[in-house]
């Protein structure tokens, strides 16, 4: 199926009978949209089937040498690369006397390029840029010698009128250099196409010439650009194809013939861009003279992303029509889906979410807005939701969408209203862009993205519509209503108890006949080892890597070893299962195992050096089962250090909000008062919860699933170190779910030899859950649930919670399955 031929405008067909042929050819041409939602679009687009197929062919039936020789083989790619160079003029209706194509990586490797031959000139570059700019955009500023200055629209309007004099303060011998996003990567703005045409006007404000930087690579993905008039045209554009066609990765950066000299000045040269070299005695060079693409483009081209490119724009047309079809077709999605988020209300009358649209512009009208929306969403009393956790629920619900800083400092902090020292305030904080902590101060820091592609549908609106009506609509919940009667006090007991070895890994119980230790870090033997990754330096997490939930660690203590077994498919010639010594004496290991410090880059944010594994037999053990290069890597408890990490101050501060729910804190709890050293685990060094909190999960869901018969979430997908339960000699119908929110301190206490002993928990706060708890542990598989119905009724300020967080207060302790548990409360006395 395709649209060749397709008139030029939605005039002559109507939206809905577009929308209804793509939805037909998607089945065909984008197979990886399966039960998906893709709307991230302005990130990338995505490759359609019929392409790939046809860039195959060509590869097949094409001899394709290196360009720089005489071969017919080099001949053929040097014909077809200068085809395509045309082609992609024609493709912005730019006529090749007044302009040319340099080829490039990417829209940033076209900008770099730009800047790097500025920054040349003897007398060095001003540098101005718009607010909207993308951060490739904006780095320029730092190697701009004569100045920088940021504006605003207002701002640039005034300087194009001569009403801002003073914009520029540079001086005269050095160049001018504005650049400018045709369609903000945040929120889908466009600005004037026609401020290049103006700079070039005489003005009594501006006395030097000013060169134009158009970073075009949002508003192509989308809509066609227009260089017919050279006159009016930016001096340079740069480009992303990857963003109109999905494949190849490649980028442009097209040049206006008549300000082409000033980009000259690089020195550099390589391959391709001199006629003669000479070294040793006497060095001298001599650059090419022809083409401006001859004189830039230094090595051997990306031959067969090019050859790429004139499939991709071959293909694209014949399933698409032209751009402006394109545009009509994402314009009238993304009015569709900003009136209706724009529409929805909470029960009580207040808006859903907050939409950043410039007041200049209008999703009607393509000139002035791209099909690009950013937003936030608050509950029904105001409170910000996390973007993290929307992209977690988006995540399970197979959305694909954009949250955090969006590549557009200038955006969001105009937006977000954030002073430059608040966002460093937040990142002194620990604030980096897509963190989980992204409200600070109960302000959000970064924003959702939707963005449409030539292959969206009102499938894809109404779809992601319907996600935000489930989750983020505050309605009349289960959880409310329990709350209208106090239950009496039970008894509580230490149910089971686990510990998880290896980060990430599955979990071994500790045997109910057996008194564990607790160090101020957890539970002895708790995520003393992880799993890292050979080049990032990152340790593994199951929400990556889901069959980590198969590794299955074992402690041996009569033969001092930690076995790990697979419970999967073993692949061939590795072995079912491998042994590390527990002992954390290099001395004590064989030579082979090759153990040393090294520093991990990551572990939750956090940097740490660590015992690591070198051994051939451990590596491949682990790098085979899972199909990722990795190795096994220790942090062995050992007190203080440079690589010692502590829970996190998030927790104190969301211990002591006042959070409307019931089963959640108390109103005036107070943060706790320590900092608790940890391991390898994310947040805190013990997390607890309760079997009756559990039960009543099951029995919401079972409620909630139409058949009646969903499948019980297992304790074992909540990773709990301590599972406490009631009495089972308790009179039935007095359980106490969720209380464990309420608790500040827990003690456990027990009866052995007749001595009485017990270890006090210190509560600092709530867990916040993540899609993990959806892998099943026992097959890796995902599934939606538990995590979409705590979604539903766990949600405090955004956050979904489940089970409490703890440290250990005291040096040491003990803990043993039956022990007998207290929850100390906030002034209510104890829960036994």
């Amino acid at each position: 199926m395709s649209l060749d031929g397709a008139p030029a405008s939605m005039d002559t067909i109507s939206c809905q009978d577009y929308n209804q042929k793509i939805e037909d050819m998607k089945k065909l041409e984008y197979p990886m949209l399966q039960d998906e939602i893709y709307l991230d679009h302005a990130g990338t687009t995505l490759c359609p089937k019929s392409l790939i197929n046809a860039f195959s062919r060509d590869m097949m039936s094409s001899l394709l040498g290196n360009p720089h020789s005489a071969s017919s083989s080099s001949q053929l790619s040097s014909r077809r690369i200068e085809n395509v160079r045309v082609r992609v003029l024609k493709l912005f209706n730019a006529d090749p006397d007044q302009f040319d194509v340099v080829f490039v990586a990417n829209a940033t490797a076209g900008i770099k390029l730009v800047i790097d031959a500025f920054r040349e000139h003897k007398d060095g570059f001003w540098y101005g840029y718009h607010q909207d700019a993308h951060t490739s955009l904006v780095g320029a500023r730092e190697v701009a010698g004569a100045g920088h200055r940021c504006f605003e629209s207002r701002e640039v309007e005034d300087w194009l009128s001569g009403r801002d004099v003073g914009a520029t303060k540079v001086r005269d011998s050095a160049l001018q250099l504005f650049a400018y996003p045709a369609q903000s990567n945040m929120n889908g703005r466009r600005l004037p196409l026609n401020w290049p045409k103006r700079f070039r006007e005489p003005s009594a404000g501006r006395q030097n010439h000013i060169y134009t930087l158009l970073d075009a690579a949002a508003f192509v993905s989308t809509s066609p650009l227009d260089l017919s008039d050279h006159l009016q045209a930016p001096d340079f554009t740069c480009l992303s194809f990857y963003k109109i066609f999905g494949f190849p990765d490649l980028g442009a950066l097209i040049v206006r013939k008549d300000s082409s000299n000033v980009l000259r000045q690089k020195k550099y040269f390589g391959g391709g861009t001199v006629e003669m070299v000479t070294c040793k005695e006497e060095e001298w060079h001599s650059k090419k003279e022809g083409s401006v693409h001859e004189q830039l483009e230094d090595g051997t081209l990306p031959i067969h992303s090019i050859i790429a490119l004139d499939n991709a724009i071959a293909v694209h047309h014949n399933l698409f029509g032209t751009l402006h079809l394109t545009s009509a077709h994402t314009s009238f999605l993304a009015l569709r889906l900003y009136t209706g988020l724009a529409s929805l209300r909470h029960g009580n009358g207040r808006p859903v979410s907050t939409l950043y649209k410039d007041s200049s512009a209008s999703y009607e009208n393509s000139q002035t807005q791209g099909p690009t929306i950013a937003f936030n969403l608050q509950n029904s009393r105001g409170v910000w939701v996390s973007c993290a956790e929307v992209e977690k629920l988006a995540v399970i619900k197979k959305i694909h969408l954009r949250s955090g800083g969006l590549c557009n400092p200038g955006g969001i902090a105009s937006w977000l209203g954030l002073s430059p020292w608040e966002m460093k305030r937040n990142f002194v904080s620990g604030h980096r862009c897509g963190s989980e902590n992204d409200i600070i101060g109960g302000r959000p820091t970064g924003m959702l993205r939707v963005s449409f592609g030539a292959m969206s549908t009102m499938r894809d609106v109404n779809t992601f519509l319907k996600f935000v009506n489930e989750f983020f609509i505050d309605h009349q919940s289960y959880i409310q209503a329990e709350a209208s009667f106090i239950q009496p006090p039970t008894n509580l007991y230490v149910n089971t108890l686990m510990i998880f070895p290896i980060k990430s890994c599955g979990g071994w119980r500790i045997p109910d006949n057996v008194t564990w230790d607790i160090r101020a870090e957890g539970l002895a033997w708790d995520r003393e080892w992880c799993l890292v990754h050979q080049s990032s330096r990152a340790a593994l997490s199951q929400k990556r890597y889901p069959k980590m939930a198969l590794l299955k660690p074992s402690m041996d203590f009569d033969k001092g070893v930690l076995r790990i077994v697979y419970h999967g498919c073993i692949p061939s010639a590795t072995p079912h299962e491998i042994v590390i010594p527990l002992s954390a004496d290099p001395a004590l290991f064989q030579e082979s195992s090759g153990v040393s410090s090294c520093p991990i880059a990551r572990v939750c944010g956090d940097s740490i050096t660590a015992q690591t594994y070198r051994s051939t037999t451990t590596t491949s053990f682990f790098t085979n089962i899972l199909g990722v290069p990795c190795y096994l890597a220790r942090c062995p408890s050992s007190g203080l250090g440079p690589s010692m990490r502590h829970s996190k101050p998030h927790l104190r501060a969301q211990q002591s909000q006042s959070l409307a729910m019931p089963g959640s804190f108390p109103s005036q709890h107070q943060p706790p008062s320590l900092s608790h050293p940890l391991l390898l685990s994310n947040e805190s060094p013990i997390l607890t919860i309760s079997r009756s909190s559990l039960n009543r999960l099951n029995e919401t869901i079972k409620a909630r699933s139409p058949s009646g018969k969903a499948k019980a979430a297992s304790a074992e997908l909540f990773r709990a170190n301590i599972i406490v339960a009631e009495n089972p000699l308790s009179p039935s119908g007095i359980e106490r779910p969720y209380d464990e929110d309420n608790w500040l301190y827990m003690t456990t206490s027990s009866k052995e030899d007749g001595v009485h002993s017990s270890t006090t928990f210190e509560v600092l706060g709530a867990c916040r859950r993540c899609q993990m708890i959806c892998i099943d542990q026992n097959t890796a598989e995902k599934n939606e649930e538990p995590f979409v119905t705590l979604a539903k009724t766990r949600r405090v300020d955004g956050k979904v919670i489940f089970g409490v967080h703890m440290g250990l207060v005291g040096g040491v302790g003990r803990i043993r399955v039956g022990d007998r548990v207290r929850g100390v409360g906030d002034g209510e006395g104890e829960a036994e």
